[in-house]
């Protein structure tokens, strides 16, 4: 079977291969879908967070997905008259982005809003005849991807510019045949929609809970923090060579991000000599402690599994409790997020351009407790809650998974719809 070949003469790309397509498709070069433009200024202390709706190159790949729905920031009158207006049917590329994966990653407006493009975003104004819906998915199969990424030009910032992307080459079925593969494909995404506004609720429904269940009680015991365990230290004298193999360790983010750590935060370092490094061990907490926001300072995560061999980031402090009579360790990773003790950390966090909370003022802190169990009851509806959570975005991800295959045999004819 004969294959399809298209050569970049703009960038001397070599070869690359294309798959079949069936007898009633047709390669098209993208300029023939369009004609292409850029969007114009729209600096990042320009937006406003309400009036003229605009989208800046650096939201293609961090917010919006195929279809652009809903815009995220806004400017004034003066900053629209100096940027480029968006029509209805225009696909918006980003122009740069620190990685080939992000370079050239494109949404099609569908709207009818008076909305404008920043810089290094590349607007394809498409032809009548283009359904484009279908040509933002058909954009984003591995085929053409392929293609982006060999034409993706520069090294810390990568970037494409319109002629790079006039020369690629999309397969192409008939109109009809376009618009019933967007449609099919746009049910997915509106179930994907659908779960995820229910993670949003369930989500905003945990933190009710939370601050319900760990508001102090009549009954609640006072402790001073640092009576109940001792504190460590994380890493020392890593450089940025020492990480990617070795000991598995616990990173900064891993520790904002989760609540919670288990065998699957880690990443590796080299550590010499072992003995002058602290092993977290189950029930530890720990803490960040510095950063360049107070939200982000003090943040705390609990070891919720049984790890022979784990160290702390340098970023970060181990709390060890005497024992668990006290204080539960899956309470604790509630607890230690709870809104009541994150008004406190943020009274202790200290800076100007980065903030930094002290371990000896941390301990010094007075909490409030429930009996032990009391703590076990609390923690059973936190987990309930979290498995919820978690059961809805595993099923995103599977949609999402079963949505990306779907693309690449219907929008490359290997399957067809009826």
């Amino acid at each position: 079977m004969k294959q399809a070949v298209m050569k970049n003469k703009v960038n001397g790309v070599s070869k690359i291969p294309m798959n079949s397509i069936p007898k009633d498709w047709n390669w098209k070069y993208l300029h023939e879908l369009g004609s292409f433009s850029k969007g114009k200024g729209i600096l990042k202390e320009q937006v406003i967070e309400s009036g003229l709706p605009c989208i800046r190159y650096g939201e293609i790949y961090t917010t919006h997905d195929f279809i652009l729905k809903n815009f995220k920031s806004f400017i004034d009158e003066s900053v629209a008259a100096e940027s480029r207006e968006i029509k209805n049917g225009d696909i918006l590329f980003a122009g740069s982005g620190e990685t080939l994966e992000e370079i050239g990653k494109a949404v099609a407006y569908v709207g009818n809003v008076k909305a404008f493009a920043g810089g290094d975003v590349i607007i394809l104004s498409t032809n009548k005849n283009v359904n484009t819906e279908w040509l933002s998915y058909a954009l984003e199969t591995d085929i053409v991807r392929r293609q982006k990424r060999r034409l993706g030009q520069g090294q810390s910032v990568v970037h494409i510019y319109p002629s790079d992307l006039a020369t690629l080459k999309i397969p192409c079925p008939p109109e009809q045949e376009q618009e019933s593969i967007s449609n099919f494909l746009d049910l997915l995404d509106i179930e994907i929609s659908r779960i995820n506004s229910l993670i949003s609720m369930k989500e905003k429904q945990k933190v009710g809970l939370m601050q319900q269940l760990l508001s102090s009680k009549k009954k609640w015991k006072e402790y001073r923090l640092g009576s109940l365990g001792e504190t460590y230290n994380g890493l020392t004298g890593k450089s940025k060579e020492d990480f990617g193999e070795g000991k598995p360790f616990i990173p900064y983010l891993n520790i904002f991000f989760n609540t919670r750590i288990d065998t699957t935060n880690f990443d590796f370092v080299r550590i010499t000599p072992l003995d002058k490094q602290n092993r977290v061990q189950f029930g530890d907490i720990l803490f960040t402690v510095s950063s360049e926001t107070q939200n982000e300072v003090g943040m705390a995560s609990v070891l919720l599994a049984e790890i022979e061999e784990l160290y702390l980031n340098s970023f970060c402090f181990g709390f060890r409790l005497h024992d668990f009579k006290t204080l539960n360790p899956a309470f604790s990773s509630y607890f230690f997020r709870g809104s009541e003790f994150r008004k406190e950390v943020y009274k202790l966090s200290q800076g100007a351009t980065r903030y930094n909370l002290s371990k000896t003022q941390l301990m010094k802190l007075k909490i409030l407790l429930p009996s032990i169990e009391e703590q076990k009851q609390i923690s059973k509806v936190m987990q309930t809650a979290d498995k919820e959570i978690q059961l809805l975005k595993t099923r995103t991800e599977r949609l999402r998974e079963k949505k990306k295959g779907l693309m690449q045999i219907l929008l490359t004819g290997k399957k067809r719809l009826k």
